[in-house]
C-alpha cells in the first residue's frame, strides 16, 4: 500500500482483479484483522448508489480465489461481516510502523541498529500511499494517510546518519524532502547540517535562503537553529578550543565508558571529580577528543579557576563571555548582563550537537548556568569536589591502578631504560601516589637525565617525601630540587602569578632578566613538565604545581610582581596608542622609567596583544587594587576603556574602573587620576543605558579637569556630559555643552574631537527640525574625519548625515551615505554602527515602496545587532521594523515591535525614543481600528514631544485632527 497497490507471493506479482475488486480489497486492508459488514463495504465503495447484496458477495468470492494460493492470508466470514486475516509482516503499512517503533526503542543504546531498521522502513515506500487508488472510493476523509510518518521517518533516519558520521546518505535523503516543502524548517536544518559536515557551505547557505524565502510568504522568520547554522556556514569550520589530547594517555577505561554512555543516552552533563593531580582534565580532554564525531557542531572549553592559586574563581559572567566567543559570537555582540548572556548562550547551542568542557569548577552553583539545555549537547565538568545530584552524572577519578601507573611511566620514559625493572617502576609510581601528574613530572625528570640509573631516581624520591605520600608531592619536590637556582626562583615567582598564564616577555619582567634568558628558563621548566605551553611562547602552571610553588619561600616576590605590573602598564600604553591612535591625546601619561616601551607595527598588532593579554591585564588590575598599588590600578583600567567599549565587554570595563575609583578616590590629591576614571565611568554607564548616573559622574569630573587646566580633558567630559543629558531630554543643556566642547577642541587643535562635537550638534539640530544646520554640521564633520583618516568616526557621521538627507527627501544621497557608513563600520568591526546603517538602508527602501528589500535589510540589521547591549540601537531597530511592518499591512507585527520599543525606552529613560514609541503604537492601533486604545498613546507622544521642544509635537497634533475618528479627540 506504500505506493501503487500491489500483492506478491513467492516473489511473483499477484493479479488483484479489476478496479472495483481492488476497491473492495483496499477497504478490507484498511480494516485488516477487523470485520467489516457487507452494508458498510457497499456504503464505502458504492457511496450514494444502490447495490445488490450479492454484488459484495461476488467480489469477496473473487478475492478469496486470488488469495487461495497464499495459505496464510484469508477472508473469513464472521457474525458481523468479512474479516481479512493476515500477519503483521504481510502488510507494508503495519510492517513500516513496527520497524519505526523498534528503531525508537534502540535509538539511544544502538544507533546503528536503529539506522538499519529505519532504512528498511523507508525502503518499503515505492511512491505515494495508494497512489493508483481513488481514495474517495475507499473511505475518503476517513482514511488515515501515513505520508507524514514517512517524512518524519526520513528525518529521523537522516539525523541518526548524521550522528554516526554518514553525512552523504543524510544529504541525499533530505534533498528531495527539502525541495518538496522548502518551508519545513526541521528538514532544512538537517540538510544544512549534512551539507556543512561535507564542507559545502555555499549549498547550506542556499538552503537557508530558500527556506527563509518560503517562510517569509507566511510572515514567519527562520528559527534559531536555522539562523545558527547559517552563521556557521558563513564562518566556516565548527568552533573548537580543545587543547591537544594528553600524550600517552593510559587507563581510565571505566571512566571513559561512563562518559561515552552518558553522551549516547542524551545526558546533560558529566561531573568528573578527584584529588589534585589525579588527571581529571586529562580524562575530560581524552573523552572530548574521542567524542568529536558525536558532537560535530563544536567542542569548546572554559577554565573556571575554581582552585587555582592566586586567581579568583571565574565568574559566571566571565565564563559565559569566554564560551560565547569560542562559539563564534562576535565580542561586540555579547550582552552585558548575566541573564542575557545565559539566554544568548543557550540560544546559540540550541539545535546543535556541541560538547562543552568546564574545567576546574569551584561549586555546582558556578556551573549550573553553563550547562547546555539543548538536546544533543553535553558538558563535561572537572572539579576537586563532588557535584550535586542535578549537576551531572558523577565520575570519581581515583589514583591509577598500580599496573596503569606503571604503564604510563613506561610510555613516558620509553622501554629501553626500564627492561627488567618492574619492581623499581612499581616503587617509583607508588612514591608518586599513582597520580598521573606527579608521574609525568617524575618521568620527565628521569628522561632528561639519560644517564641516571633507576636507583638514583628512587633515592631522590625517598629523600623528598615519606613513603606512600598520597598527593605525589615527593615527586614534585624531587624534580624541583634538580632545577638550577634561576629556574627554581622563577618557578617560585610563577606560583604568585596574578593571571592565568605568562608570555616570554612577561616572564622576563617577572624574573628581572632579558627575554632570551627568560625564554630558556621557561623552556627548562616546560621540559620537565612543570609548565604547560598553551600557545607559542606562552606558559601556564597546573594548579597543584602552582600551590607547591607558592608554598616555597620567595622573599622578593612582591618586588618581582611590581616589575610584571610595570611591564603590563607600559606595554598596554604602547598597544593602546597603536590600536587607537586618535585617542592618544586623551590617554593618561605612563612613565617609561626603567623599561623601554615596545613598538607595535600597526593597529592590528596592538589589538592582538591586548586580546591575548586581556585576562592577565584584568587580573593585574585586581591584584594591584588589593595590594596598595594605585598607579597600577587606575592607569591600566583607563587605558583599557576603548577596547572594552568597542568590544561591549561592560562587566570588565565597569568592574576595573570601579576598582580604580575606589583606589584613586582615597588619594585626595590625585585629581588627575580621578578625572580620568570618572570620565570613562560616565561613558560606560551611558552605554549601559544608565543616563542619569552617567551625567552625574561626568559632572563630577568636569571641575577636576578645569582645576588641572586640561582643556582636552574638559572638552571630552563636556561631550560625555552632553550625550546622557540629550538622552534624558535636556536638549538645551546638551547643546550648550557641545558648543563649549567644540570651541575647546578648536583651541587644542584636536580635529577628531572637533568632528565628534560637530556631529553631535548636527544630531541635536536634526531632532529640533533644523535640517539645514544639521546637514552643514555633519558635512563639516565628515570632511574633517576623511582628512585625518578616522574610519570609525566616518561610519558614525555618515549614518547621521544620511538621516538628515533622508528627512530632506534626498533619498539617493541618503542611501549612498548609509552604504558608506556600513562599509566603514564593517572595516573596523563596529557592529553597532553597522547595524544602524543596515537598518537605515531598510528605511530608504521603505520610503521608496520596496518593502521586501526593507524587510531584508531590517533583518540583516537585527542579526548584526543581536544582543549588542546598546539600548538606543535596539529601540531604533524595533521602531523601524514596526514602521515597515505597518506599511506591509502586518499590523500585529508592527504593534509588537512598537510596544517592545516603548518598553526599552521606559527602561532607560530616553524621552525622545519614548515619544516616538508612543507615536508608533498610536498609529498602529489606529490602523487596527482600536481608536480607544490609540488615544492615550497619541496624547503621550504629543505631550512628550512638546516637553522636549521637538517639532513632532505640532506634526502629531495636526495629523490627529485630520483622522476623523476617536483618535482626534482631546485628552
Amino acid at each position: 500500500m506504500l505506493g501503487p497497490l500491489e500483492a506478491w507471493h513467492d516473489g511473483a506479482p499477484v493479479s488483484l482483479g479489476d478496479q472495483q475488486q481492488r476497491f473492495v480489497l483496499v477497504v478490507l486492508l484498511l480494516h485488516a484483522n477487523r470485520p467489516v459488514s457487507p452494508s458498510r463495504l457497499a456504503e464505502i465503495v458504492w457511496a450514494g448508489r444502490e447495490t445488490k447484496p450479492n454484488l459484495v458477495r461476488s467480489y469477496i468470492k473473487r478475492l478469496r480465489a486470488v488469495l487461495a494460493e497464499s495459505g496464510d492470508v484469508s477472508i473469513e466470514t464472521t457474525a458481523t461481516g468479512y474479516l481479512l486475516r493476515l500477519g503483521e509482516d504481510q502488510l507494508d503499512t503495519v510492517r513500516f510502523e513496527r520497524l519505526r517503533a523498534e528503531a525508537g526503542q534502540v535509538r539511544a543504546s544502538d544507533p546503528r541498529r536503529a539506522i538499519a531498521l529505519l532504512r528498511e522502513a523507508v525502503g518499503l515506500w515505492r511512491g505515494r500511499f495508494l497512489e493508483d487508488i481513488d481514495i474517495d472510493r475507499v473511505g475518503g476523509t476517513e482514511v488515515l494517510f501515513p505520508g507524514e510518518s514517512r517524512t518524519d521517518t526520513v528525518g529521523d533516519l537522516a539525523e541518526l546518519e548524521l550522528i554516526t558520521g554518514d553525512h552523504r546518505s543524510a544529504r541525499d535523503r533530505l534533498r528531495p524532502l527539502a525541495h518538496s516543502d522548502p518551508a519545513d524548517q526541521k528538514h532544512a536544518e538537517l540538510l544544512m547540517r549534512a551539507l556543512l559536515a561535507g564542507g559545502d557551505r555555499m549549498a547550506a547557505l542556499r538552503v537557508f535562503r530558500t527556506t527563509r524565502g518560503a517562510l517569509a510568504e507566511h510572515d514567519v522568520e527562520p528559527g534559531t537553529v536555522l539562523r545558527n547554522l547559517a552563521a556557521r556556514a558563513e564562518r566556516g569550520e565548527p568552533p573548537s578550543s580543545l587543547p591537544s589530547r594528553p600524550g600517552e594517555f593510559t587507563g581510565r577505561a571505566a571512566e571513559l565508558a561512563t562518559i561515552e554512555k552518558a553522551a549516547a543516552s542524551g545526558a546533560r552533563a558529566v561531573w568528573v571529580s578527584g584529588a589534585p593531580g589525579a588527571g581529571k582534565t586529562g580524562l575530560a580532554l581524552e573523552a572530548a577528543h574521542r567524542l568529536r564525531s558525536r558532537f560535530p557542531d563544536g567542542q569548546i572549553m572554559a577554565r573556571l579557576n575554581g582552585f587555582t592559586p592566586g586567581l579568583p574563581a571565574t565568574s559566571v559572567s566571565e565564563a559565559l563571555t569566554e564560551l560565547l566567543i569560542e562559539l563564534g559570537v562576535p565580542v561586540e555582540q555579547i550582552p552585558a548582563t548575566v541573564g542575557r548572556k545565559v539566554t544568548l548562550y543557550q540560544t546559540t547551542l540550541y539545535g546543535t550537537r556541541t560538547l562543552v568542557v568546564l574545567d576546574n569548577a569551584a561549586t555546582p552553583e558556578q556551573v549550573r548556568p553553563l550547562l547546555p539545555e539543548a538536546d544533543g549537547c553535553l558538558a563535561v565538568v572537572t572539579s576537586r569536589r563532588m557535584g550535586d545530584a542535578d549537576s551531572g552524572e558523577p565520575v570519581r577519578v581515583t589514583p591509577l591502578s598500580p599496573d596503569e601507573a606503571a604503564e604510563l611511566f613506561h610510555a613516558l620514559v620509553g622501554p629501553a631504560r626500564l627492561r627488567g625493572r618492574a619492581a623499581g617502576v612499581a616503587t617509583a609510581v607508588a612514591r608518586c601516589g599513582f597520580l598521573p601528574m606527579p608521574i609525568r613530572v617524575t618521568a620527565a625528570m628521569f628522561r632528561r637525565h639519560d644517564r641516571w640509573p633507576l636507583e638514583h631516581l628512587l633515592n631522590l624520591l625517598e629523600e623528598n617525601g615519606p613513603w606512600g605520600e598520597a598527593d605525589g608531592t615527593a615527586a614534585i619536590r624531587a624534580s624541583y630540587r634538580q632545577l638550577g637556582d634561576r629556574q627554581r626562583a622563577l618557578l617560585r615567582l610563577l606560583g604568585h602569578l596574578p593571571g592565568p598564564d605568562v608570555g616570554v616577555a612577561g616572564g622576563a619582567a617577572l624574573a628581572g632578566c632579558d627575554v632570551g634568558e627568560a625564554r630558556q628558563l621557561l623552556d627548562d621548566l616546560h621540559e620537565v613538565s612543570l609548565l604547560e605551553e598553551t600557545a607559542l611562547e606562552r606558559y601556564r602552571m597546573l594548579d597543584p604545581l602552582k600551590e607547591f610553588a607558592a608554598g616555597e619561600r620567595q622573599p622578593d616576590h612582591a618586588t618581582a610582581l611590581v616589575r610584571l605590573l610595570d611591564f603590563y602598564l607600559i606595554t598596554l600604553s604602547a598597544a593602546v596608542g597603536a590600536a587607537y591612535p586618535f585617542d592618544r591625546a586623551q590617554l593618561p601619561v605612563v612613565d617609561h622609567t626603567g623599561l623601554a616601551a615596545p613598538g607595535f607595527a600597526d593597529a592590528d598588532a596592538g589589538l592582538r596583544w591586548i586580546a591575548v593579554e586581556r585576562d592577565n591585564l584584568v587580573a593585574a588590575i585586581r591584584y594591584a587594587a588589593t595590594n596598595g598599588l594605585p598607579e597600577h590600578t587606575w592607569r591600566p583600567a583607563v587605558l583599557l576603556w576603548r577596547y572594552f567599549n568597542t568590544a561591549n565587554q561592560f562587566e570588565d570595563w565597569i568592574d576595573t574602573l570601579e576598582l580604580a575609583w575606589r583606589t584613586v578616590s582615597a588619594d585626595l590629591g590625585n585629581e588627575y587620576g580621578q578625572a580620568h576614571v570618572l570620565l570613562r565611568l560616565a561613558t560606560a554607564r551611558d552605554r549601559r543605558g544608565q543616563h542619569a548616573e552617567a551625567a552625574e559622574l561626568a559632572s563630577k569630573a568636569l571641575p577636576k579637569w578645569r582645576r588641572l587646566g586640561d582643556v582636552g580633558g574638559e572638552a571630552a567630559t563636556l561631550c560625555a556630559l552632553a550625550i546622557p543629558l540629550m538622552e534624558l531630554g535636556r536638549h538645551d543643556q546638551a547643546m550648550a555643552h557641545l558648543t563649549a566642547a567644540l570651541a575647546k577642541y578648536e583651541r587644542t587643535d584636536d580635529p577628531r574631537g572637533e568632528a565628534h562635537a560637530l556631529s553631535m550638534l548636527g544630531y541635536l539640530n536634526e531632532n529640533r527640525g533644523d535640517f539645514g544646520v544639521a546637514l552643514r554640521q555633519h558635512e563639516s564633520s565628515a570632511r574633517i574625519l576623511a582628512g585625518i583618516g578616522h574610519v570609525q568616526g566616518m561610519a558614525h557621521v555618515l549614518n547621521n548625515l544620511g538621516s538628515v538627507q533622508e528627512k530632506l527627501g534626498l533619498l539617493t544621497e541618503a542611501l549612498a551615505s548609509y552604504t558608506g557608513a556600513h562599509g566603514h563600520a564593517a572595516e573596523v568591526g563596529d557592529r553597532c554602527v553597522e547595524a544602524y546603517a543596515l537598518n537605515n538602508i531598510g528605511n530608504v527602501h521603505r520610503q521608496r515602496g520596496r518593502l521586501t528589500e526593507a524587510v531584508r535589510y531590517h533583518e540583516e540589521a537585527r542579526v548584526v545587532a543581536a544582543d549588542v547591549p546598546d539600548a538606543d540601537l535596539l529601540t531604533q531597530l524595533y521602531l523601524d521594523r514596526g514602521a515597515t511592518a505597518l506599511a506591509r499591512g502586518a499590523r500585529h507585527e508592527a504593534l509588537a515591535a512598537c510596544e517592545a520599543a516603548l518598553d526599552l525606552a521606559d527602561g532607560n529613560g530616553n524621552r525622545t525614543y519614548r515619544a516616538r514609541a508612543h507615536h508608533g503604537v498610536a498609529k498602529t492601533r489606529h490602523a487596527m481600528g482600536d481608536h480607544e486604545g490609540a488615544l492615550s498613546h497619541w496624547a503621550a507622544a504629543e505631550s512628550e514631544f512638546a516637553a522636549l521642544g521637538l517639532p513632532e509635537a505640532g506634526e502629531t497634533r495636526d495629523a490627529r485632527a485630520l483622522l476623523g475618528c476617536a483618535c482626534s479627540a482631546l485628552v
